[in-house]
């Protein structure tokens, strides 16, 4: 991988179970990794407009009208969905796929439906 000497691996504890992120040295997400890039998704939800609670609500909400294994791509914007949306979808048992930054604030998670 080009560039890979400047890179560094970020783990991010969720609820007992890792996430991994890939940041440059100052720990920003690195948007063209591979996995990141070819990873897919059967919803999409954007919660840019939304802030908390209402953020993790309307993600629930997409959640639940899911099938089990499906995958629900979230794009957010905002210090406090960045933290408990991955981390609540997580203790409720749903698998955070990945995170990565998509410019202009915005984060984009996937996650995978119990």
């Amino acid at each position: 991988m080009p560039g890979a000497a400047t890179r560094r691996c970020h783990h991010i504890a969720v609820n007992r179970r890792f996430a991994m992120t890939f940041g440059d040295q100052k720990g920003r997400f690195v948007m063209n990794h591979p996995v990141l890039q070819e990873q897919s998704h059967d919803v999409a939800l954007d919660i840019t407009a939304e802030t908390c609670p209402m953020t993790f609500v309307r993600t629930r909400l997409a959640l639940d009208r899911m099938q089990p294994g499906q995958v629900l791509l979230v794009r957010m914007k905002g210090d406090e969905p960045r933290k408990n949306v991955p981390r609540t979808a997580a203790e409720q048992g749903h698998g955070v796929l990945g995170v990565r930054e998509a410019g202009e604030g915005v984060l984009e998670v996937w996650v995978r439906r119990k």
